[in-house]
């Protein structure tokens, strides 16, 4: 079949097709933040939105654009969606059986503080689950977890978003880093070391800035020693881990030596005042998570709300209601391993080559040295899915807590129901995210940013939170912006290592604002139909966040001695 060469400029005018580029995101943020489109139908409006500004403008063959819309759609499915379904069927089991309502009880019996249940739970333990899945899993969690503590929908979904920042460079076991390696050829070894000499500042930032957010100033000083415990050590691990060993158990290990920490310096320090107010300070308290207004009373697909325990739960009670998560960790602790993939996905592999479209779209420069095809195949890994470990220990769980097979299965459809129109949401987000990429609409916006000169270790940081923000997936960002990063950077006399690690660095602060991470958030709380209030929440903190890390990266490419931190790759450099 004939190939299609990507075109960047259409309209031979750097602003004008820069604008039209931008108008699929623009129309999708803008009807999200609205809160007058349901998520579902921004998502379908802007993708058919994007399909004519693909065609039309940017000359995408319409055959291709559609090919590519439904392929984009199903990746939305596999592995994001299966990640969701899995996880709130687990919820929604332990809820059932009342063990959530006791998880709940046991967190508080670590601290009843809600500061601190943050930071133990929308930090640490959500790095935990970055680390061994990703791809929205620790929102998905993390999420429920804290609606199920208590906190308001608007807080349990931001306040995860916001916690699920600094870990997400390292996360599903380093793949964001192999992502970038794959296309810029430098060794995964000095990328993920060259992070972990930007990000550990925020790592350290973060849980201060989260409690802030909560809780507000005076209400982050007043526990700044347990924040600081929380935040450093995680830092340090997180700098220590992927400098001295290796980029794939970065997050893993920093956040059990941050929970370790974190717990063990609570049982010698306890704050002066309990702070017990679930609600998000300058928000509505009115509005908590048992609130009609705030659910959407009346909906089907309400997720169900664990009932506070009416008694004291013993040892053992405790013990059990940890037992469904202890299994996720475990499970998903090395399912997504290199050799836990080696040995499955062999066998448990379907590749699809999908005809009209594989090797047919062609990448040419100046985002690339030379034209490369765009493969288009599908890997249905459905065994090494994380989602897939999720279900297992679902299932696993379900029969510990003695619910029969026959309600399992009912009780898994009934979960299908009830996410019918987040899964709707994901696919098109998918579709659009994939559909932006294939037909150079990502790359024209990549290089507006790249012709800010001086200032593009800058600019360059807010690509790739463009990249996170649009595709969803720190992975996705630097395999698509990743190359374009080290070739600007060359062109421009600065550090290719230090300015393909700042599109990665940069990323991790737009997965708060991501379409599906605000889905994936809405979802888990049950916050249907509020997304445009996540969004209005979390977009701010977004933005001075990645201007942060785009000052810190200003100051690697340009001044002593941060320059001193920056990595430098070998002559030779290939990735492994």
């Amino acid at each position: 079949m004939q190939t299609w060469n990507q075109v960047y400029d259409p309209f031979n005018n750097a602003w004008l097709s820069t604008f039209a580029a931008s108008i699929p995101v623009i129309a999708l943020l803008g009807m999200i933040a609205s809160g007058k489109v349901q998520a579902h139908i921004a998502a379908v409006l802007s993708l058919i939105l994007a399909l004519a500004v693909a065609v039309f403008i940017f000359t995408m063959p319409a055959d291709l654009a559609w090919r590519v819309a439904l392929f984009g759609g199903i990746r939305g499915l596999f592995p994001i969606g299966w990640i969701i379904l899995n996880v709130i069927f687990l919820y929604r089991l332990t809820v059932e059986k009342g063990w959530f309502s006791t998880l709940q009880q046991s967190v508080a019996g670590i601290t009843e503080d809600r500061r601190l249940q943050l930071l133990l739970v929308a930090f640490a333990f959500g790095a935990f689950f970055e680390g061994a899945g990703g791809f929205g899993t620790p929102v998905a969690v993390t999420g429920a977890i804290l609606i199920g503590l208590g906190f308001s929908p608007l807080a349990a979904s931001g306040l995860s978003l916001i916690a699920n920042t600094a870990p997400v460079a390292y996360g599903a076991l380093g793949a964001p880093i192999q992502g970038l390696a794959s296309v810029t050829g430098y060794d995964p070894y000095i990328l993920g070391a060259m992070i972990g000499r930007q990000l550990p500042f925020f790592s350290l930032i973060v849980p201060f800035w989260l409690i802030a957010v909560f809780a507000g100033f005076r209400g982050m000083f007043a526990i700044w020693p347990p924040i600081l415990v929380c935040g450093a050590s995680f830092a340090v691990a997180q700098f220590a881990i992927s400098n001295y060993i290796n980029p794939w158990i970065v997050d893993i290990g920093a956040s059990l030596i941050s929970m370790g920490c974190l717990v063990l310096f609570l049982k010698f320090w306890q704050p002066a005042q309990i702070w017990t107010s679930p609600a998000l300070r300058g928000h509505d308290p009115s509005i908590g998570y048992n609130s009609p207004k705030s659910l959407g009373a009346g909906v089907p697909g309400d997720l169900p709300r664990p009932v506070s325990p009416t008694r004291t739960a013993s040892s053992s009670e405790i013990l059990m209601a940890w037992v469904p998560w202890i299994v996720l960790s475990v499970i998903l602790g090395f399912w997504g391993t290199k050799w836990f993939k080696d040995i499955v996905d062999p066998l448990f592999t379907w590749k699809y080559e999908v005809p009209g479209l594989h090797n047919v779209i062609l990448k040419v420069p100046p985002v690339v040295d030379k034209p490369i095809p765009e493969k288009a195949v599908f890997a249905f890994t459905y065994m090494s899915y994380t989602g897939t470990g999720v279900l297992l220990a679902a299932i696993i769980s379900g029969f510990i807590m003695r619910f029969s097979p026959l309600r399992l299965i009912t009780a898994y459809f009934e979960t299908i129901w009830v996410l019918r129109y987040s899964l709707i949401t994901i696919v098109a987000m998918l579709a659009l995210g994939v559909l932006t990429g294939y037909s150079g609409i990502d790359a024209t916006l990549g290089l507006a940013f790249a012709g800010t000169g001086i200032l593009y270790p800058f600019f360059g940081t807010l690509l790739g939170w463009l990249g996170v923000a649009l595709t969803g997936s720190d992975t996705a960002s630097n395999v698509l912006f990743g190359n374009l990063q080290k070739i600007t950077a060359e062109q421009l006399g600065l550090n290719g290592v230090l300015m393909a690690a700042a599109n990665s660095s940069g990323g991790v602060m737009g997965k708060m604002i991501d379409a599906q991470s605000i889905v994936v958030a809405s979802t888990a709380t049950g916050y249907f139909g509020q997304e445009s209030k996540i969004l209005r929440f979390v977009f701010w903190h977004s933005i001075i966040l990645a201007c942060l890390v785009g000052g810190l990266v200003m100051l690697q490419a340009y001044v002593s001695p941060f320059t001193e931190m920056v990595l430098h790759a070998p002559a030779a450099a290939g990735a492994h």
